[in-house]
């Protein structure tokens, strides 16, 4: 289930100390807490004390169930009483509450440590239960192999070695030092909800987030090759931290396999490997991939769970979040396709440092319209930032992610499936009618790309409700300086009008025989309308390039 999207910051979490028996969790806990001034607790010690007994005890009396039924009651009490620092036994975090608990209230620290110097320490202690029922080397072996992918869910891993406990400690309290709980909005719904994840180096520890949602430890990975010729890997990597088995299909880069024939192709390579209906579908990469994979998704066995993890700016901002799918046809874009709510978004801003100047700039086109159909403040925001944003300002990137992803997600939930005529989900549209039909002349993806495309039909709508006298006609220039500086076209370059017109009347959009755009009254102030004549946009059109 996701986590509420109000969690605690980063200073105000207790901190876990997880990881197997001789790891070393009271020993440095001790140290950590005393430098960071925290009360430190050791879980085994606060359920002997609760007990009234031994552990070894209440193993040989009541058995494993029982103690670990109290152990998971305990730990919840401990985190629910404020900040500390929490040593649980090895055991503790392979419960699927435990972890869920030590999610939202403390920043997990997995004390990884190779196995013959956890024998060397654990060797002749007989307060340890698990270790006295057989050769301790193969149970600690076996106990590694099944808690690993478990540990491996931590927020942190520190990698210990025969260094001595302060050496570790320091170690920790370095990696605390650096860590950044990812920013987090929730997608709600009427029937569910999901969270998107942004900030960096999420990808590293993608299978970590992953992993909690997953009924069965099995996904097939959808890329396109060059994705993942830079991120694959990485991603691959941490699923199998964690247990998760998966594989790979890989298509050509370019709108051209947003088609139905690889669609078919996808879904045809799935059933060949056998997939059931807990099988996760992850999406890597841009919007071609999110809505191919996505679409992909829906269709197989009527439905499969579906991950998002959008390598582009414009997918992370947009097309990532709010479950459309979809492929194109000969008609025009998306007009197939179907709303597939995701699990899980992940929004890793590191990636976006091997995008193309061309590929970031594109995105930037999304995060302006979230502003100019709700948020004056934001647009404002945007128009003072741009610069900074598009040439590397990683920090305000981020808050600019997550400011247009909080806004769709707000819009989404109140409209998910865009049945609202007027202003719902259709408002997203604001510059798309444009947009589609620029992309559809050009040739999808060859020409312009579709942040391109949305940035010159921002400005095209913006002019035609001036013209209709519906906003103030310096808001056009203004959308265009805005759009320029952030160096993105703000005119059509020479195309046929009365091409452009025959598409938008092949657009999904149209409504009883007529043309819907959606217009504005003012920045932050959008609506929809279908009541706009032909001659209109054609006039806006020759105003702005067209010929």
């Amino acid at each position: 289930m996701p986590l509420n999207s109000e969690s605690l910051p980063d200073n105000e979490r207790s901190i876990v100390l997880v990881g197997l028996m001789g790891a070393g969790k009271t020993a440095i806990g001790k140290r950590l807490a005393a430098q960071l001034g925290l009360p430190f607790f050791d879980a085994d010690q606060e359920i002997e004390r609760a007990a009234g007994t031994t552990i070894a005890e209440i193993f040989r009396i009541h058995g494993e169930a029982y103690f670990r039924a109290g152990e998971k009651r305990v730990i919840q009490r401990l985190l629910a009483g404020g900040r500390i620092v929490l040593a649980p036994g090895g055991g503790a975090f392979m419960d699927p509450e435990t972890r869920a608990t030590v999610r939202e209230l403390a920043i997990s620290v997995w004390l990884r440590c190779p196995l013959p110097i956890l024998l060397q320490r654990v060797q002749g202690r007989t307060h340890r239960p698990l270790l006295n029922t057989g050769n301790p080397a193969e149970i600690l072996q076996r106990l590694s192999a099944e808690r690993s992918p478990f540990y491996a869910q931590a927020d942190i891993i520190i990698d210990g070695s025969e260094d001595p406990p302060h050496v570790t400690t320091t170690n920790v309290i370095n990696a605390l030092a650096q860590y950044s709980s990812p920013r987090r909005v929730t997608v709600a719904l009427s029937q569910n909800q999901y969270d998107v994840l942004i900030g960096p180096n999420l990808l590293q520890r993608a299978g970590a987030a992953i992993a909690p949602l997953l009924r069965h430890p099995r996904c097939v990975i959808i890329t396109d090759s060059n994705v993942a010729a830079v991120h694959l890997q990485t991603l691959q990597s941490s699923l199998t931290d964690v247990g998760i088995s998966h594989t790979v299909l890989t298509v050509a880069p370019g709108e051209p396999s947003k088609s139905l024939p690889t669609w078919q192709s996808l879904i045809e390579s799935l059933l060949a490997q056998k997939v059931d209906r807990h099988t996760a579908i992850i999406a890597l990469g841009g919007g071609v991939v999110g809505d191919l994979a996505g679409f992909t998704a829906a269709a197989t066995l009527r439905g499969l769970p579906f991950i998002q993890i959008p390598t582009t700016l414009l997918a992370q901002v947009d097309s990532s979040v709010g479950g459309k799918t979809g492929v194109n046809c000969v008609y025009g874009k998306n007009l197939i396709g179907a709303f597939h709510q995701p699990l899980l978004v992940i929004a890793d801003t590191s990636v976006l440092q091997t995008l193309p100047p061309r590929e970031r700039r594109a995105g930037y086109a999304e995060i302006i319209k979230a502003g100019l159909i709700a948020d004056a403040p934001f647009y404002e925001w945007c128009e003072t930032h741009a610069e900074a944003m598009m040439t590397g300002d990683d920090t305000l990137l981020a808050e600019a992610i997550e400011r247009a992803v909080r806004f769709k997600a707000l819009v989404v939930g109140d409209d998910e499936r865009e049945t609202k005529p007027n202003n719902g989900r259709a408002l997203l549209n604001l510059g798309h009618t444009f947009a589609h039909a620029l992309e559809a002349e050009t040739g999808y993806g060859a020409g312009l790309l579709h942040g391109e495309a949305v940035a010159t039909g921002l400005v095209l709508a913006t002019h035609l409700s001036a013209q209709l006298g519906l906003c103030p006609q310096e808001d056009t220039s203004r959308v265009a300086d805005h759009v320029t500086r952030a160096g993105l076209p703000a005119r059509i370059a020479g195309l046929k009008a009365e091409n452009l017109l025959a598409h938008m009347k092949q657009d999904k959009k149209m409504s009883g025989g007529k043309l819907t755009f959606v217009l504005t009254r003012g920045i932050g102030q959008a609506f929809t309308s279908n009541d706009v004549t032909e001659d209109s946009v054609r006039a806006t059109l020759l105003a702005n390039g067209a010929v």
